[in-house]
């Protein structure tokens, strides 16, 4: 794997501010999240926590191969990193919500997903092949 390519996608996603996260059920069903930022450990291990819905870390702990999605919309360029998740582990959890806010349940627990890259892809708006980078 290109670590050099895979630094390129964090640097894009440090500029844009946000990342997509597809992942799919064991049933197929696929869901998409978003994240704030990559980082990538020195084993080349990437990276990414948010405070997830539960539909996305069950994902993850039944069906370990994942899509993070970096795009810049103004300069229509970006990466698909394909992958498959090695760990999931909360990083932060909350203290409970106001009563009012509790009648639309929203994530306690940050999680934090590390995924082993095993391919990137350009990702663009524009016709693009999915030849490996």
């Amino acid at each position: 794997m290109n670590r050099e390519t895979i630094r390129d996608a964090i640097a894009l996603a440090e500029k844009v501010g946000h990342v997509f996260v597809a992942t799919a059920g064991t049933d197929g069903k696929p869901h998409m999240a978003s994240a704030r930022r990559l980082t990538m450990a020195p084993d080349g291990v990437l990276s990414v926590a948010e405070w997830f819905c539960p539909g996305t870390v069950q994902n993850v702990l039944n069906n370990p191969q994942v899509s993070v999605v970096v795009w810049d919309a103004a300069t229509d360029t970006g990466y698909q990193l394909l992958g498959r998740v090695e760990e999931t582990r909360d990083v932060s959890m909350l203290d409970g919500y106001l009563e009012e806010e509790a009648r639309h349940p929203i994530p306690q627990v940050e999680t934090l997903i590390r995924l082993r890259v095993d391919a990137v892809l350009a990702f663009t708006h524009a016709p693009h092949s999915d030849l490996v980078l």
